[in-house]
């Protein structure tokens, strides 16, 4: 990788978390958007200015993961997520979707947690009838930089690290779809969701034929759902001339704003790079588990470092 591939690696995750920040005040109109949005803080966790929520806490979890160099669809790296996401949800985080609250609750980590924590996910899918929410979308950042330039790695781990807690095919798809688009993003310094679709199911084709044109605006009703979480990042990204371009469209879309730019953070980050984000957002951004803007940073730098060297010792 280059020195702007780099860069961009870099911006993804500090992307995603940045935009997480910058939507969690308006979060499902929990505060007027008058203006410019901004790193406020409240929300629906009643979050410090800058602290990113569920969106990055999650993220952070599977690039702990990702940053020690392992195969994301190994047995034992599902188990280290899997046990990331318990011992975040013990810390008792101030928002948590209801569908992953349901997996989670009661699950304790050790040796086959993801084996339990996939089983727990069937299971509520069964009783619910549904698990094709956003929640494993907005986590999923780490899984194109863990197997960059490798599709069929990025969609097996993908498929997988999603259905942990969501059984629903549709989720993992998306997953997969958006994990390819940031792969892509990073490589070559452009966006296209194009360059995935053969990879995923014909309908996302249509879903994306449906979708031209349409404003990030048009998806707030529905954007828990993750076809219309997917799209509603895409409509902010595509046309967006700048990071922040971008990361303020897919906030001013309205619905579940935090996740929502949270998605479209980490694809702008892997089209226009870490050095993009406006430094006041790097400066101001933290979270769980104790960890700011540069520590994203270095966490991208090591996890596609620890993929260059798994690529080495397969040769």
């Amino acid at each position: 990788m280059d020195r702007d591939a780099r860069d961009r690696a870099a911006g993804t995750l500090l992307g995603a978390a940045c935009g997480d920040a910058l939507g969690v005040p308006y979060e499902y109109g929990s505060r007027p958007l008058a203006g410019e949005p901004a790193m406020l803080g409240g929300g629906l966790g009643d979050y410090a200015p800058g602290q990113w929520s569920d969106d990055t806490e999650m993220t952070c979890a599977i690039a702990r993961v990702a940053a020690a160099g392992a195969d994301l669809r190994t047995p034992d790296a599902l188990d280290a997520i899997a046990d990331g996401f318990l011992e975040w949800f013990v810390t008792g985080p101030p928002d948590v979707g209801v569908h992953t609250r349901a997996v989670l609750t009661g699950l304790r980590p050790g040796p086959g947690s993801s084996a339990r924590m996939r089983d727990r996910a069937v299971e509520v899918h069964r009783r619910t009838g549904r698990s094709a929410g956003n929640g494993s979308l907005m986590r999923t950042a780490p899984v194109a930089l863990a197997h960059l330039a490798d599709p069929d790695a990025i969609v097996q781990a993908a498929h997988a690290v999603s259905a942990l807690t969501h059984h629903d095919p549709v989720a993992g798809e998306a997953c997969a779809l958006w994990c390819l688009t940031i792969d892509h993003a990073v490589r070559t310094g452009t966006v296209d969701l194009r360059a995935g679709l053969a990879r995923v199911d014909p309908q996302w084709t249509a879903y994306l034929d449906e979708s031209v044109a349409q404003p990030a605006s048009s998806y707030a009703r529905n954007n828990g759902w993750v076809v219309a979480a997917l799209f509603g990042a895409w409509a902010a990204v595509q046309n967006a001339s700048s990071y922040a371009d971008g990361a303020v469209a897919a906030v001013r879309g309205g619905g579940d704003t935090d996740t929502v730019a949270a998605i479209a953070g980490a694809l702008l980050g892997a089209r226009f790079g870490a050095s993009a984000v406006p430094q006041r957002w790097r400066t101001d951004v933290h979270g769980w588990p104790g960890l700011r803007g540069d520590d994203l940073v270095a966490l991208a730098e090591a996890t596609t470092e620890g993929r260059s060297k798994r690529a080495r010792r397969c040769v």
